[in-house]
């Protein structure tokens, strides 16, 4: 499945200002990247691409690699010193250089110091091209960003982080003007009023847009391109999304299955010889765009029902389409092996998450409801949240994880529990060794205890349109997106810190080191319609991610909703975030 949305964006920046621009008829270059820009590059391209566009090996700037002095480079590269200091490295060398010539580009802004320690060194003589090309962000997905640094989130929160936090957020303002200026957007700016980190950001992130648009006074013009806005929220806005036990297939997968860097691992059976099966989830899989954001319940019947439909279009007979069916199915047909693949992943895929959660997790997710909406599923209020989580927390068969969200769930919807009941509860739990997760929630603004509830809770919408009794909670961003691109949103709550109509700018602005270089591109590759971009301070969960896709379908294409932050959440990680936000330095890096 070709890319599309967002990775189509950066897939075409990349190309055209960097490799394209290199290259020349029956002439092979080296593509030399570090870790930020391997990840970049590789949620766009596939190796094949590269090779069709001239690249002959694609190399790791930080390992050893073996001197190719005939072959000119390309540097990919982000600009830090670990990266630039390697870069040196390979022009140190008497007599011959590690290659011919380079043609250097950093994904943003080079410090000063960095790029003057270029210019004392030996390369200078042997770089051809110097640019920065503004993509300091992974394109996660069509319609997801990330500015991969989960760390940023112990800088945030904790309270050993305060003098590092400015950094942080100015770091973060780079990142996000640059996926700005990939989008050729320059959106009215909004953030969530009583965030002083919000502010900060939202007015650095300006600062950052500002030069851009000096160097690019077209950028951010088009039909509707002045209704595009960038909203700021932190994650203490909506706590409950990243504790439940979300229902729908992609965030259920990842919270109750063993799915890391987005590759799931499963045994196979009856397809050819059983082994292990390594599969990446991501875009270029069409059946998984098509079910990720389904209900489980929904899956493996859709599933089946595609198979069935595939198999009839290629005149294969299949009484019952399931994952034993496809393996004689096969054996007859083996040219069709990488289309019945997929549906076997996604079949055991669906298999895995029901099994999981048929066990514990079945009991846990009505009560979750329960607590996340005040509401039971009559529409009746919640009177006594304590009683309803006795059981769970008694449970020896419920994880510590599990009870520690069932636990929280309670105390915001009671606004705070005092000091003596917490303290009952975490050892009738037996939690002791969590415990930190309960107390830590503090540092994000959550009320733990009854004089922590000083935010206001956000008002809901009253939505009537729930099928499932275990999915009837909405992410609270899910009523800001709709009231964004509505124009209903409280201007108190959610201040401008630039005009909704951006037009020249009172700013001082800057010029970009390298002057003006950016290309004009193709009217099909960007978007003529507004655009909404939400940043989430402190990571954004898959459910809020899902819900930017639902708000985009609902206005038949009129606006896209683009949704990011400094990482992806799933449960476990999130309450592993804020553990270990009152150790000195965060555990992982």
């Amino acid at each position: 499945m070709a890319p599309a949305g967002l990775k189509a964006a950066v897939g075409e920046k990349i190309l055209n200002d960097v490799i394209r621009s290199m290259k020349k008829d029956g002439e092979w270059k080296v593509l030399i990247m570090d870790l930020p820009s391997t990840r970049i590059v590789s949620s766009c391209f596939k190796m094949s691409d590269l090779l069709a566009e001239g690249i002959t090996i694609i190399e790791d700037i930080n390992k050893r690699r073996e001197p190719l002095p005939s072959l000119e480079a390309i540097y990919l590269l982000s600009p830090i010193e670990t990266s630039v200091r390697a870069l040196i490295n390979d022009f140190r060398g008497s007599p011959t250089f590690s290659y011919k010539a380079a043609h250097v580009f950093f994904t943003d802004t080079c410090p000063e110091d960095l790029f003057n320690e270029l210019g004392k060194s030996r390369i200078i003589k042997s770089i051809k091209t110097l640019k920065e090309i503004n993509v300091a962000f992974l394109p996660y997905e069509s319609q997801v960003f990330s500015l991969d640094s989960p760390q940023s989130f112990h800088h945030l929160f904790s309270p050993y982080c305060r003098e590092e936090k400015n950094n942080q957020l100015e770091r973060m303002a780079e990142q996000i003007a640059t996926l700005c200026d990939t989008l050729k957007e320059y959106p009215s700016i909004r953030y969530r009023n009583g965030s002083e980190d919000c502010c900060l950001l939202a007015h650095a992130v300006l600062a950052k847009l500002n030069a851009f648009k000096a160097d690019n006074p077209t950028m951010g013009e088009g039909p509707d391109k002045s209704r595009s806005q960038l909203l700021i929220v932190d994650r203490s806005y909506d706590v409950v999304s990243p504790l439940l036990h979300e229902l729908t297939f992609q965030a259920m997968a990842y919270d109750l299955l063993h799915i890391e860097q987005d590759t799931y691992r499963y045994e196979s059976t009856g397809i050819s010889d059983a082994r292990e099966k390594v599969v990446l989830l991501d875009e270029d899989d069409d059946l998984w765009v098509q079910l990720r954001h389904m209900h489980i319940a929904d899956v493996s019947k859709k599933v089946t029902e595609l198979l069935r439909t595939f198999c009839e279009s290629k005149r294969l007979t299949t009484d019952k389409a399931n994952i034993k069916d496809l393996s004689q199915i096969l054996k007859k047909m083996p040219q069709y092996q990488k289309e019945l693949h997929k549906y076997s992943t996604h079949l055991h895929l669906a298999e895995d998450c029901m099994n999981t959660f048929k066990g514990t997790v079945e009991k846990l997710c009505g009560v979750e409801q329960d607590l996340a909406t005040g509401m039971d599923v009559d529409g009746e209020k919640v009177k006594n949240p304590m009683k309803n989580i006795v059981p769970i927390v008694l449970d020896p068969s419920v994880s510590a994880f599990d009870k520690i969200r069932i636990i929280l769930l309670c105390i915001f919807l009671q606004n705070g529990i005092n000091e003596e009941n917490l303290l009952k509860l975490i050892q009738h739990a037996n939690i002791q060794q969590e415990r930190d997760i309960l107390y830590n929630m503090h540092c994000l603004g959550a009320p733990i205890m009854p004089e922590d509830s000083g935010q206001m809770k956000p008002v809901r919408k009253v939505r009537l349109d729930s099928t499932y009794q275990l999915s009837r909670w909405t992410p609270v961003l899910k009523d800001v997106m709709e009231e964004a691109i509505e124009d209903k949103l409280d201007k108190k709550l959610w201040p401008y810190v630039s005009c909704p109509a951006p037009g020249p700018c009172s700013q001082a602005a800057v010029s970009a080191r390298f002057g003006h270089w950016h290309k004009t591109k193709t009217a099909a590759e960007y978007r003529t319609g507004p655009r909404l971009v939400i940043y989430v301070l402190g990571g954004v969960t898959m459910s809020e991610m899902r819900c930017a896709y639902e708000v985009t379908e609902a206005t038949d294409g009129k606006w896209e909703v683009l949704i990011g932050s400094s990482h992806i959440l799933t449960p476990k990680q999130f309450l592993e975030d804020v553990r270990d936000l009152t150790e000195q330095t965060p555990l992982k890096p």
